[in-house]
This record gives C-alpha cells, sequence and structure tokens, in this order.
C-alpha cells in the first residue's frame, strides 16, 4: 500500500475530525460503477490535475497545478494542451509556488481560471474558445488563494473561494476587482489545517462551497435583489475528511465530495449523509475535483502528498440516473 505523508499541519489536525455516519442506503441513491483510468499525466513535469470543466462533445477541460497548464483531454484519453499560464517568478504561496486551480466554461467555449501567485499576477485569467494566450481579468489581492471558480452567466457573475482568507469572491464576467461577496467563520481555515474554502459550484440559486478545515459542505443563498447579496451560510454536511472539490449528479441535491487525503469519493445525500462509492482500488491518487455529464462521472487526481509512486490522472465511471 502507498503511503502518504501529510503535512505537518493537516496531520496535527486529524484527530480532530469526526466523520458522519453514513447512514442507511437509500433506493434514491445514484450507483457509481465500471470506474477505469482513461489518461495518465506526468507528475514530474507538473501535471497534477486539480480542476475540471466540460466540453458539450465530454471532453475534460483540466487545469493541471504546477504546470500552469489548461489541458483539453477526451474521454479516449488524448490529451492536448491549450494555454499555458505566465511563469511569476518568486512567486510564494501557501503551498510553495503558483498554482493553477479552479476552471469554469462559458456556453461559447471562453474558458476562466483561477491562478495563485503571492504576486499581482493573482486573479482570474481568461482564455480564447480553443485556446490561446491567456488574458488576466480578475485583480486579487497578492495574498488571495482563490481556488474553486464558478459562472453564473444569468447573472454575468464568476465567484470564486478563497482557500487562504476564507471567503467567496465575487466578479463581473467582464473583469475588473472582485468584491467580498461571502464571510464568515464557516468558510475560514483553522488554526491546525490552513485551508478553508476550496471547491464552489453556483447550484439551484444558491453557492455552494466545501471548506477542507472544517470537512463541511456549505450552502449560501444567493439574494433576489439587483445585488445579488449572499443570504445567511447553511452547513449542508458535516465529517467530509479533507473535502476539496464536489459536483451535483443531477438537478437535486445529491453531490458526489472528492475527499483528497483520503483517496475517497463520497456520495452525500440532500440530508447530508454519506458513504463512500469510490476509492485508492478504483484508480483514485489524491482526488481534486469532480464533473458530472449525464450518465458520466469524471474525477482528476493530482498526486501531490503521493511520494512513491505518483498517478495523477483521470478518472470516468458510470453513475445511474439519480432520483432526488
Amino acid at each position: 500500500m502507498k503511503r502518504r505523508p501529510r503535512l505537518v499541519a493537516v496531520a496535527t489536525a486529524t484527530v480532530a475530525l469526526a466523520l458522519i455516519a453514513a447512514g442507511p442506503a437509500s433506493g434514491g441513491d445514484p450507483t457509481v460503477s465500471d470506474p477505469r483510468v482513461v489518461a495518465h499525466f506526468d507528475f514530474a513535469a507538473g501535471q497534477t490535475a486539480e480542476n475540471i470543466a466540460l466540453e458539450p462533445d465530454g471532453s475534460a477541460d483540466i487545469t493541471f497545478a504546477n504546470s500552469h497548464q489548461v489541458a483539453r483531454v477526451t474521454k479516449d484519453g488524448d490529451t492536448t494542451i491549450l494555454a499555458t499560464l505566465p511563469e511569476v517568478p518568486d512567486g510564494q504561496t501557501p503551498v510553495g509556488g503558483p498554482v493553477l486551480l479552479g476552471i469554469a466554461r462559458a456556453h461559447d467555449g471562453t474558458l476562466y481560471v483561477t491562478y495563485t501567485t503571492g504576486k499581482a499576477e493573482t486573479g482570474v485569467w481568461r482564455i480564447a474558445p480553443g485556446g490561446g494566450e491567456p488574458e488576466q481579468i480578475g485583480f486579487f489581492p497578492a495574498d488571495a488563494f482563490p481556488n474553486g471558480l464558478a459562472l453564473d452567466e444569468k447573472c454575468g457573475t464568476l465567484y470564486t473561494a478563497d482557500t487562504r482568507l476564507g471567503r467567496v469572491w465575487s466578479l463581473p464576467v467582464t473583469g475588473g476587482t472582485p468584491t467580498v461577496w461571502a464571510t464568515g467563520a464557516a468558510l475560514e481555515p483553522t488554526a491546525e489545517i490552513p485551508f478553508g474554502a476550496n471547491g464552489l459550484k453556483v447550484h439551484n440559486g444558491a453557492v455552494w462551497v466545501s471548506n477542507t478545515a472544517r470537512a463541511t459542505l456549505l450552502r449560501i443563498p444567493i439574494g433576489h435583489g439587483p445585488d445579488h447579496a449572499a443570504g445567511p451560510i447553511e452547513t449542508r454536511a458535516t465529517g467530509l475528511t479533507f473535502i476539496d472539490d464536489f459536483a451535483f449528479t443531477g438537478h437535486g441535491d445529491t453531490v458526489l465530495a472528492a475527499l483528497i487525503m483520503d483517496d475517497k469519493v463520497e456520495l452525500v445525500r440532500p440530508d447530508g449523509t454519506h458513504k463512500t462509492v469510490l476509492t485508492q482500488a478504483d484508480g483514485l491518487d489524491n482526488p481534486t475535483s469532480i464533473a458530472v455529464r449525464a450518465k458520466t462521472v469524471y474525477v482528476n487526481s493530482a498526486a501531490f502528498f503521493n511520494t512513491e509512486d505518483p498517478d495523477p490522472n483521470l478518472l470516468l465511471a458510470k453513475i445511474s440516473k439519480n432520483k432526488r
């Protein structure tokens, strides 16, 4: 079995995190089956698969955190580099150097990504349909850590979770200076684990956020007024140890969540109970993010903490029709 040393800050906090009871099996749960790795990436070249957005043909647009690249991977595993973010000399972040993290796709094929550098390049960058030279459109504070990213095209707004500062930012899709949209202890990191708000999705009139340090899944209603103000933060699930990003399985509130340190994907029911549906035995290696399209699940693995035989990859699986 692979041994995965954890960051000291993470290891000291393990005992503080309790797992929620999985709860009884439900006939309404979707079933995940037939997992298979369709693409293996080059860990030594920095191809640590971080986040994912889907193309209409089922191809996956993936951010490689350490090589600062965006790649397109077909369902057969063919990989093409679409864009590379500029190098940032002497950039420093809580995870070392600059990292390329979240990604969102507009209907016209434009891609938006979050780049965390510790310098002026920190923010949201835009990539034209088909790839090309990235352009910075969102200018964040140098100490920000924009991570999970989602686009609400109806409102023309990008939302991103700040893992270091523990907040959600909003940014017009046209770009500019971001606005702090939501704050609160539920979004913040802890003294033991310095990574708070992480994954982010817009779903059914709310922004949903994962908090790695607090092992939680949160829901923040989007107001109906012209400013679309954030409503009260609701905790929808707990005990999701080292949760990274997540995805909804359908129109309801059932979620698949990536637990990066435990090499698991959890199915989280609307009532907050959850169960494991994929593990290391299926090919997971520090899973970071998930996407769902019809009856297919996509899971990125970055292999960040695997020091013996790192295998960053893209895994696909089947998912049955979701009943809720």
